[in-house]
């Protein structure tokens, strides 16, 4: 008596379990559950991806200060000429209107300071 009670517990535990187990299933493969798990895994590589882009910007800048300290390209000229970067430029053809703008703004850390990213997409708008 006690064998039959024993099984048929666990056979109606077992079937409790599966059927739980089978309706999860299908419900994580509702056309509304497979569109939200996609729109999660594109979300999560587009932070990896920006991430990784932020990496890659400062590695950039930070290397770009390596070279410009190496080559004296930072330091500025006692007799009031500009920086050899900024002459670079004005030899390269660059439209007057840029000049102009590189000579107003070479001392502005607006445009120098390219350490800090925000992770703010819409700040420019």
């Amino acid at each position: 008596m006690f064998r039959r009670t024993f099984w048929f517990t666990a056979g109606a535990a077992a079937g409790v379990w599966a059927t739980t187990k089978v309706n999860r299933k299908l419900r994580q493969l509702t056309p509304e559950s497979l569109a939200a798990q996609a729109a999660n895994k594109a979300i999560e590589a587009g932070h990896r991806l920006k991430d990784f882009a932020l990496d890659v910007r400062d590695g950039m800048a930070q290397r770009e200060a390596e070279l410009d300290e190496a080559l004296g390209l930072n330091a500025e000229t006692d007799s009031g000429l500009p920086s050899p970067k900024l002459s670079a430029s004005l030899e390269q053809g660059v439209p007057p209107s840029r000049r102009i703008a590189a000579i107003e703004n070479r001392n502005n850390p607006k445009y120098t300071d390219r350490t800090a990213y925000s992770y703010n997409r819409n700040e420019d708008h």
